[in-house]
């Protein structure tokens, strides 16, 4: 087969960029790393990222500087991972909404998840609990089903805000059952335990991590989880798909990403330092005590789930007229 020489030349070329990435992967970290925290500091976020960074920091022999970047809901710091320099000196979190929600539910975003976005790995992940306050007469998500069923319209439940993984769950409960449920969107879980407390909600969906401490208390009955096992916190909780209600996993996962353009082996490195910090003896009893669980998944696998789930939210807002205009 005859080659050209403008095709040696740009075979040529091309060898030299792998080989110049190559040699740059190979010495990095040379110096600090930032991983960007899309939320605030403080509470369960910060928690995790610096357990895991630090731990990171010692297998990769460089600090790893946990920073934070909060609002809208996670979109400004994520955005800020996205226009990023590729060159393994910022990641950061991500999770389900930034990630899988948003891009269906607003109109326009300030990112684009699969252009300018490397998913790496999901590190840990929580269940969504199905709750009623301990003074409801519900017992059961098959009553709670029951009761909403005859009366349509007639009970509410409660989330942290519209496009909320807490919401959207919700609403596909809603779907698979036809139930007629009123949504009452909150702040936040600080506002909205207590008027499920008081009852003036009568439900809600939210994390194992922001319920855990009032079921164990029995402020809260925990009435099923979304995950595809039962999870060991709630061992005698069962799943939506146990109880025939839903036969799609809803997880509030917290990842690993990069911008789009970090070379390969800096994306594989990252991957097998946080893939083995997760299963270190030290951070899943920090998981587990935090009621959240760590599910092996490689980087093809977790961009799979990325690309599976955000077309399951699109559709469910799409059909449900929930989009946001913004």
């Amino acid at each position: 087969m005859k080659v050209s020489r403008r095709s040696v030349m740009v075979m040529s070329s091309a060898t030299a960029a792998v080989s110049a990435g190559s040699a740059f992967a190979n010495e990095w970290p040379s110096r600090p790393i930032r991983f960007l925290v899309p939320w605030p500091a403080g509470g369960l976020n910060d928690l995790i990222a610096r357990a895991f960074n630090d731990r990171v920091s010692k297998t990769l022999g460089q600090t790893i500087i946990t920073d934070f970047k909060a609002g809208a809901a996670g979109r400004i710091g994520v955005t800020e991972i996205a226009k990023a320099k590729p060159d393994g000196y910022t990641i950061g979190m991500g999770n389900l909404g930034p990630l899988t929600i948003f891009p269906g539910l607003y109109k326009t975003m300030p990112y684009d998840v699969g252009k300018e976005l490397i998913p790496i790995t999901m590190f840990a992940a929580s269940p969504l609990v199905l709750v009623v306050g301990a003074d409801s007469p519900v017992k059961s998500a098959a009553e709670l089903i029951t009761a909403s069923r005859a009366k349509p319209g007639g009970y509410n439940f409660a989330s942290v805000g519209m496009g909320s993984p807490a919401h959207l769950t919700y609403e596909m409960l809603k779907v698979k059952t036809g139930i007629e449920v009123v949504h009452v969107p909150y702040k936040g879980t600080n506002e909205s335990l207590p008027a499920l407390f008081a009852g003036d909600i009568q439900s809600t969906f939210d994390t194992l991590p922001s319920l855990l401490p009032f079921i164990r208390s029995g402020k809260l009955r925990a009435l099923a989880v979304t995950t595809p096992n039962r999870v060991p916190q709630l061992p005698d909780v069962p799943t939506l798909k146990e109880l025939g209600l839903g036969d799609a996993d809803v997880m509030s996962w917290y990842a690993l990403i990069a911008p789009a353009g970090t070379p390969q082996p800096i994306v594989d490195r990252l991957y097998t330092a946080y893939t083995a910090a997760a299963q270190t003896p030290e951070i899943q009893k920090l998981l587990a005590d935090q009621g959240l669980i760590y599910i092996p998944n490689t980087t093809a696998q977790f961009q799979a789930q990325i690309v599976a789930e955000t077309a399951r939210w699109a559709k469910l807002i799409k059909d449900n007229k929930l989009e946001i205009d913004q």
